[in-house]
């Protein structure tokens, strides 16, 4: 498995970040509340402090009682004011967050569908699902742990540091004392869990990969008696996962006591240095129990500020990894006008090269005409390029040089959903979705009533199983149609196809992984259906293919041999020894 290593970027990176914030644009209005709450709480943050000293100083030193019960209800209406807003900007921080998290979500999924095949060929599913579900997630940190909660920190560090000046500017300076300190610790614990933290998301998505990969394959670790190996690989990798975890636990651990220390020491202190002022009235008992206060709100923040600092640095990370799929330019393009609410069916392929990968063309100088109504049989042996030649069809890749043609238009000219719309296609590996059978073959389309699955199930001699099935065609097909067998399964992808009505049906193997029984149902109703309509079909079976127009040979992307059956036969040639090979087996 191709292990992700990704590192952190800069603590603060201006174009990621302006890009995220475009996708507050819909809620600015609610943007512009959180920072005028933000400023709010920053501004409210000394006021308790302060009417505290006003308390001690002006009314319960003096024994001025009623006074004493005017200030403890200004005192609990401030508090609970300081609540309510704090309630409202925590709440209003994480909306927002969500909000985002949702359209970009959104969008990212789009973008993934749009996408071309040979990116899926190439990136883990599991890094995919870490982009779309945990990274996103971490984003929305962004809004609820980072810049806001940044920005209200410094403004409350800036408004308390400016009331302790103006209230006594000495015992200011020995409260501060150890602030060069606290700073100093917290630049070192920020770069190392900054580290820490990177290799935990890179962790995560190795072990969402790898995760993925292996329960998607469990029959063939299970086939090859491999479960010991894979358990000490997905050890091995888990144990990375632990290990990035419990260094920043470390980090943590020696932080926050360090921090502690280093802020009992400033309060101590201030202490010592305030009540050497009381005892010569230079300091009033308010103003000393006021900065105590203060110095707990101010070194508060400055402990939380590299947390904070990272979380918005991870949520950066994150972002630049989503804005870089995003980016991605890998996607089929679809800048076709052309629009047919039906087609004839005629395909052509004029000097068609294609490759996976650059200069190693898996086709080469590939010909061919089907008329409207034709069948297209394709044999060959694996890696010949038969499956390739119809996945150009339907445009999941592009080709290098030549033209594909239907009905003299080229497919690139085509509306892409048009296109793909009017070509049924029926695969050798059936993927069907964990919901009930209609919504398998229906794909979700609203427009393709019950009566017409019915009608083509029927037809394929898939109902009579399908009925029999509790629930009948809502009967739940669980993940990957675990709960149906191959040929079951390849039925239900026939009458997918069948169900969407198209002009040409390709037909990769679809045949080839069912029994003789299933076969002979499928090959009455591609009988059926293939009447009046192009197909081109795939096969190693020779004997479902004797009624073809035309056959191609395929050997090694190239074309060596073409024509019908009989005439293949009678060339003694790559043909005539697949047919006896596959005679010999028969017999």
């Amino acid at each position: 498995m191709d292990k992700e290593k990704i590192n952190s970027g800069d603590i603060i990176d201006t174009q990621v970040l302006k890009r995220i914030f475009r996708y507050i644009q819909p809620y600015i209005g609610r943007f512009y509340i959180l920072v005028f709450l933000t400023i709010l709480i920053a501004l409210l943050a000394p006021a308790v402090p302060f009417f505290v000293q006003q308390t001690i100083d002006e009314y319960i030193l003096v024994s001025d009682y009623p006074g004493l019960v005017n200030m403890v209800g200004l005192l609990i209406g401030l508090i609970a004011v300081q609540g309510i807003v704090q309630y409202l900007h925590t709440y209003l921080s994480g909306w927002i967050g969500q909000s985002v998290v949702r359209d970009i979500r959104v969008k990212l999924y789009r973008h993934l569908l749009s996408l071309r095949l040979r990116f899926f060929d190439r990136t883990p599913i599991g890094r995919l699902v870490t982009r779309n579900i945990s990274d996103i997630e971490t984003l929305s940190d962004i809004f609820s742990q980072g810049v806001a909660a940044i920005i209200g920190d410094i403004l409350q560090i800036i408004v308390i540091l400016g009331v302790m000046f103006y209230i006594d500017w000495k015992l200011t300076l020995v409260s501060l004392s150890t602030l060069p300190l606290l700073i100093l610790s917290t630049y070192v614990f920020k770069e190392k869990v900054k580290v820490a933290f990177n290799e935990v998301r890179n962790a995560v998505s190795n072990l969402n990969s790898f995760v993925q990969e292996h329960i998607t394959g469990m029959s063939i670790v299970q086939i090859f008696s491999s479960e010991k190996r894979e358990y000490e690989r997905f050890r091995e990798i888990n144990d990375e996962h632990r290990q990035a975890h419990l260094r920043s636990v470390m980090y943590y651990s020696v932080y926050f006591p360090v921090a502690d220390v280093i802020m009992a020491t400033g309060i101590g202190l201030l202490v010592w240095y305030g009540a050497r002022g009381v005892l010569h009235e230079e300091v009033t008992i308010g103003i000393l129990i006021a900065f105590i206060m203060y110095i707990n709100m101010f070194f508060r923040p400055i402990r939380q500020i590299a947390d904070r600092f990272n979380t918005l640095q991870m949520g950066i990370v994150s972002s630049s990894r989503i804005l870089n799929l995003l980016d991605s330019q890998e996607h089929i393009d679809d800048n076709g006008q052309h629009t047919k609410d039906h087609l004839e069916g005629h395909v052509v392929f004029k000097n068609v090269w294609f490759a996976y990968n650059e200069r190693d063309y898996v086709l080469k100088d590939i010909n061919f005409e089907v008329k409207p109504g034709e069948t297209l049989a394709l044999v060959g042996a694996t890696g010949a390029g038969k499956s390739s030649i119809i996945n150009l069809l339907s445009r999941f890749y592009d080709i290098k040089r030549g033209e594909i043609l239907i009905d003299g238009t080229e497919v690139k000219d085509y509306d892409l959903s048009v296109l793909r719309r009017h070509i049924g296609v029926v695969l050798q590996d059936v993927f069907l979705f964990s919901d009930t059978i209609e919504k398998n073959i229906t794909l979700g389309n609203s427009d393709i009533s019950h009566e017409k699955v019915v009608e083509a199930a029927e037809l394929v001699g898939a109902r009579k199983f399908i009925e029999r099935l509790p629930g009948g065609f809502q009967y739940n097909v669980q993940e990957r149609g675990a709960t149906l067998s191959v040929g079951q399964r390849q039925l239900i992808s026939f009458v997918r196809a069948m169900v969407y009505n198209p002009e040409i049906i390709i037909l990769d193997e679809a045949t080839s992984s069912v029994d003789t029984e299933t076969e002979e149902l499928i090959q009455e109703a591609i009988t059926r259906l293939m009447k009046g309509r192009t197909a081109i079909v795939i096969a190693h079976r020779l004997s479902t293919i004797q009624n073809a127009d035309q056959i191609l040979v395929l050997d090694h992307g190239e074309i060596k041999e073409r024509g019908t059956h009989d005439e293949l036969l009678t060339l003694d040639g790559y043909y005539t020894q697949l047919h006896k090979m596959q005679y010999k087996e028969v017999l």
